[in-house]
């Protein structure tokens, strides 16, 4: 409702009907009650009108955050599917790297340059990775974990070693912040067999 109406409407209530002459009395009585009617509802539909928009508003803020939220996720699970794509180049760069450092003769400074571009290409991958909140999963060495590490075989533990332990990393996993986008295939330490 219009404040100035508002007043208007409250000065003629405020109006007192012994100051009218008559049968005029009962006539401004009414149109009191009347008035104090239509006050009365405009100021329900003002309160009506103004919790509804509130409501409105507040679905619309959990509307935005919802739609962040899954944007957020949808990029996410983009870059992931991407990366997941990447790994096995990396693999790739990788097994290269250890063929080269197994050869019984290396001949030259041809081989030795080829060596060093393959690492630097690995490297440069594996920093653009971790730009992108990618990390190697640490194997060798800790417990198996299921979320982390997928077991290809057991090996026997000895009589010193704990069991349930990763003894060789077959390929590495990856994670991406709390996603694991490969797990980590393994072989863990197991109790001997009597």
């Amino acid at each position: 409702m219009n404040p100035a109406r508002e007043q208007v409407v409250e000065e003629e209530l405020d109006a007192s009907p012994q100051t009218l002459e008559g049968g005029e009395e009962a006539s401004a009585t009414d149109a009191t009650a009347e008035l104090r009617e239509e006050l009365e509802s405009l100021r329900q539909e003002l309160a009506e009108t103004t919790n509804r928009l509130m409501r409105q508003a507040a679905e619309f803020q959990n509307y935005r955050r919802r739609t962040e939220k899954e944007k957020s996720q949808m990029v996410s699970f983009g870059k992931s599917l991407v990366i997941q794509q990447l790994l096995d180049v990396v693999d790739d760069f990788q097994r290269s790297i250890e063929a080269g450092r197994n050869v019984d003769e290396p001949t030259g400074r041809g081989y030795e340059s080829l060596l060093s571009g393959i690492e630097l290409a690995y490297q440069k991958m594996m920093d653009e990775l971790k730009k992108l909140g990618v990390e190697p999963i640490q194997s060798v060495g800790e417990p198996f974990s299921e979320e982390l590490h997928e077991a290809v075989m057991q090996q026997p533990a000895g009589p010193d070693e704990e069991t349930g332990i990763v003894v060789t990393e077959i390929q590495r996993g990856y994670r991406m912040e709390d996603r694991v986008l490969r797990h980590a295939k393994v072989i863990v330490s197991s109790p001997q067999s009597t």
